[in-house]
């Protein structure tokens, strides 16, 4: 088991020995009762240990793609009324993740959803948090780790610098895990959007199957199925352990953006443990519903309880000298 997988079974445990905690939207931890500093201060002192790192660590969750607009997933929102709007009025269900558990009576009907889920995100822009984090990291050596599966940073860097422990909306799997392989998506996913048309249901015969037992595929990713943990999974997490190994004695900083309550084991409490454990690292999150900074980093580290977009958008005009 490599290094970062180890931290989060970890904190898995502690997850499940402190679910309720968890769940009501708190944490076991003792957190810090030091005063936070002014926002535009916050947003020198960001900018600051930007320059200063010698490394980054990027860790990119649920909250920083919402920021940009692709809140979509829990709520009925906009953005669920353009992407999903004829299956919303046609089945009454409100927000994208529910769409995925509404009882279809047909599988064609299904995979007419679940085909209009993964091509909303294969096919969406690199949105503008995602740009503006771009350009923050110009110049920089840094890692990006992701709990995200809508491909936002794979569209932006190549996939030796990302880790995607949660999977990714561009690969297939088998549904019954008979074999060890992932397989492309987005072209089986443009046939079935093509078949569809706009009515809510894609013939049975194009659904995708697996090639070796011919069960129904299923997208690579944790939380709706039997989630592949093999090669590619193992691989993502590899690449994470890899990159904070080989820097474990510089520099480190640690971002930390969006990450909520169901998933503070994949990023937030592993980046609570190595900013305590590793000498030079610094830890800094954004996130405007959880301020949360243990006592024993309050010393190197803090949190900016603000809009991801706009502390974003802050810190790139802070860097670039106020353009």
């Amino acid at each position: 088991m490599s290094m970062y997988e180890n931290l989060v079974m970890q904190t898995q445990m502690n997850y499940s020995k402190y679910y309720r905690l968890y769940a009501a939207g708190k944490t076991p931890v003792k957190l810090s009762e030091k005063k936070a500093l002014p926002y535009e201060k916050q947003i020198s002192e960001f900018a600051r240990k930007i320059k200063e790192a010698d490394c980054i660590v990027v860790g990119g969750a649920s909250g920083l793609s919402s920021a940009g607009g692709g809140d979509f997933y829990y709520e009925d929102t906009p953005s669920f009324r353009r992407y999903f709007g004829k299956f919303a009025d046609r089945y009454g269900f409100k927000g994208a993740f529910n769409g995925m558990q509404y009882p279809y009576k047909t599988r064609g009907e299904f995979w007419a959803y679940l085909a209009t889920f993964l091509h909303t995100t294969q096919t969406a822009p690199v949105r503008k948090p995602y740009l503006d984090l771009d350009q923050i990291l110009q110049g920089k050596d840094f890692f990006v780790l992701t709990t995200n599966q809508d491909t936002q940073f794979v569209k932006l860097y190549p996939e030796e610098k990302v880790a995607q422990i949660q999977g990714d909306h561009r690969f297939f799997q088998c549904s019954r895990q008979c074999c060890d392989e992932t397989w492309d998506a987005v072209k089986p996913v443009e046939k079935m959007m093509e078949a569809m048309g706009n009515d809510t249901c894609i013939p049975e015969e194009i659904i995708p199957r697996c090639p070796n037992c011919g069960a129904e595929a299923f997208p690579w990713v944790r939380g709706y199925g039997n989630f592949l943990q093999g090669r590619k999974y193992e691989e993502q997490y590899e690449k994470i352990s890899e990159y904070i190994e080989e820097n474990a004695d510089k520099k480190i900083l640690f971002l930390e953006f969006g990450v909520g309550r169901m998933t503070p084991m994949f990023i937030q409490e592993p980046f609570w443990n190595l900013t305590l454990n590793l000498p030079d690292a610094y830890y800094i999150a954004v996130n405007t519903q959880y301020d949360f900074l243990p006592e024993q980093i309050e010393e190197k580290g803090f949190v900016i309880g603000k809009n991801i977009k706009q502390v974003l958008e802050d810190i790139r005009i802070e860097l670039k000298g106020g353009c």
